[in-house]
């Protein structure tokens, strides 16, 4: 398996992920590619189209359409630094494929680290009507591209699980439905059969860790529409790994995802993969919160014995920096739910340890539920 480190763009790094920061040094420094100016956004922001490869597959991949959504333009560089490189496995990349990349499509909601734009639009229900520039700028390269596949990069908040069992969905995908009834269309199909070839490649690194995302269809989100379209398109959403709310471990995963698919739909092999199986990648479900209290009462006489404490992370820019504030949920009974931490008050080494989180402190001591 290729070494990720290798190709680790060291001077992007973080949640915090601008225009401005790559082209400060990365951008400047690529040999095989062809840097496009692709209109603006909003505010003027420049979009930037990246494009490598000779071949005759063509792959369309667009990242942070939501500006907060930053691990996946992370691991875009990585994998264009790998292709940068010679490489037999890059060499056969490049040698049948043309890849189309918009690293960072919302340059003006990545600044204010905000999923929407600076109208305050979700691009990702703006497929329809096309009422944001960066909306049309997209549609405009889906069009002039004539893309085979289409890579449409995402980040899911940290409270998913794969499934009902105590494992983070670290990785989910989806084939978008085209329509009400989410028929296995053929374009469908073929997205499925190439999540599948990714799935097995990370099941390697993050055992059950591999989520399955919603398939309710929205004809105004972009991948709905590219799938009804007849082009195979899929949802990637890069979540959470213990321990790594800076994401560095998920952009890793990210980059042999994309490799693994892109391997893949150069070497012909998509028809190796069952479409069943896709079917068996288990469905997200929200049960997870960043803390997860229990016995609270113990710091607060107010609280119930029988509530647990759910606290998840608001994620704030301060200073060119995300800092993650914690927000207090739910206090209930939580059975099925789990915590990335968990802290239980009758415990003293857990009561010890709390007792260090001062913030965390504060929402116990101030809750009267």
């Amino acid at each position: 398996m290729t070494d990720h480190t290798n190709y680790l763009e060291q001077s992007v790094q973080g949640r915090y992920v601008t225009m401005d920061k790559l082209q400060t040094s990365w951008l400047i420094g690529l040999k095989k590619c062809t840097i496009r100016d692709i209109g603006t956004s909003v505010r003027g922001n420049v979009i930037k189209s990246i494009t490598l490869g000779h071949g005759a597959k063509k792959i369309l991949m667009w990242s942070q359409m939501h500006g907060n959504e930053s691990t996946t333009t992370k691991a875009i560089l990585d994998v264009i630094n790998f292709l940068e490189e010679d490489n037999g496995l890059g060499h056969t990349i490049l040698d049948h494929c043309v890849l189309c990349i918009i690293p960072i499509l919302n340059p003006d909601g990545a600044v204010s680290y905000t999923r929407v734009n600076a109208n305050r639009v979700d691009l990702n229900r703006d497929a329809q009507q096309r009422t944001q520039p960066e909306s049309r700028i997209l549609r405009s390269v889906f069009e002039e591209f004539k893309p085979d596949f289409c890579f449409n990069l995402h980040d899911q908040r940290s409270l998913f699980s794969a499934g009902t069992v105590k494992k983070p969905a670290t990785v989910s995908f989806l084939s978008p439905s085209s329509n009400e009834e989410r028929e296995v269309t053929p374009s469908r199909e073929v997205a499925m059969r190439l999540i599948v070839a990714m799935e097995k490649r990370l099941q390697l690194l993050i055992p059950g860790q591999i989520g399955r995302y919603d398939d309710a269809f929205n004809a105004n989100c972009v991948g709905d529409t590219f799938q009804m379209l007849g082009v195979p398109t899929i949802l990637f959403e890069a979540g959470h790994f213990p321990g790594d709310y800076e994401r560095e471990r998920t952009r890793e995963f990210i980059f042999h995802a994309l490799l693994e698919s892109l391997e893949t739909i150069a070497t012909n092999r998509i028809d190796r993969y069952g479409m069943v199986d896709y079917f068996k990648i288990p469905e997200n479900q929200k049960l997870y919160y960043d803390v997860l209290i229990k016995n609270g009462h113990i710091i607060n006489p107010d609280l119930n014995p029988e509530h647990q404490m759910g606290i998840r992370f608001l994620e704030v820019l301060k200073e060119g920096k995300v800092r993650f504030v914690p927000e207090l949920i739910d206090v209930k009974i939580l059975t099925g739910h789990y915590g990335h931490e968990t802290f239980d008050c009758l415990n003293p080494t857990d009561l010890r340890a709390l007792n260090s989180r001062a913030e965390i402190i504060a929402l116990l001591q101030s809750d009267k539920k």
